[in-house]
């Protein structure tokens, strides 16, 4: 079906005005469909919402796909309604650790998926990117506090990167004697900049659910 179809169709069966640059930015990711509009564009295109959620990363759309109601998804993890739904709009979890591990269960969340609900992906990225380069314990802290992993998995996991890291430093000749080359900060830049799916990986954890 092109655009243009789906648009119709969601105009015929669920009477939802919708013009085809609006299906088009769904389908580039450029704008995101409201839960009866994703619910609607699943019946249009004859699959379920979960389908069309292959990579969820907001709380709206983890619990869309689990065919949740706010109200049912607050019920299973102990908030209020109104309380739930306010941190689904601002697209920052705030649970503490027992409704966040119901939150877990409940929408089969990753440790990195929970990190990503709670709006948190940039602030570990910047705090790994410290863990990383320079090493201290500071940091590792700063770090287990974020992140759902057991301890001894988590050391590992940095110091593996950092282990990775501290290779790509390694001066290697030029006219300058031990300064680097250009190739050499490229790849520390590139490293960093990574560092998030890095961590992720390192630490056996694939995408952000279940």
């Amino acid at each position: 079906m092109l655009p243009g179809h789906v648009a119709y169709g969601l105009g015929a069966q669920y009477g939802l005005r919708i013009d085809t640059s609006t299906v088009i930015a769904w389908e580039r990711g450029a704008a995101t469909p409201s839960e009866y509009e994703l619910t609607a564009l699943a019946g249009v295109l004859w699959c379920s919402p979960d389908e069309l959620l292959t990579a969820a990363r907001t709380l709206r759309e983890h619990r869309t796909a689990r065919r949740l109601s706010a109200a049912e998804l607050a019920r299973l993890v102990g908030l209020t309604a109104s309380a739930y739904l306010r941190m689904e709009e601002s697209g920052r979890w705030r649970g503490n650790e027992r409704q966040s591990a119901a939150l877990v269960e409940v929408l089969g969340l990753t440790p990195a998926g929970l990190v990503t609900v709670s709006g948190r992906d940039e602030e570990l990225a910047e705090l790994l990117r410290d863990a990383v380069t320079t090493h201290r314990q500071a940091q590792i802290r700063s770090v287990a506090k974020l992140v759902p992993l057991e301890r001894g998995l988590l050391v590992d996991t940095l110091e593996r990167l950092h282990a990775d890291y501290r290779a790509l430093a390694v001066p290697t000749p030029s006219r300058g004697g031990s300064e680097r080359d250009g190739a050499a900060r490229d790849a520390e830049r590139a490293f960093l900049a990574q560092i998030l799916e890095r961590f992720w990986r390192a630490a056996g954890v694939v995408g952000t659910g279940s």
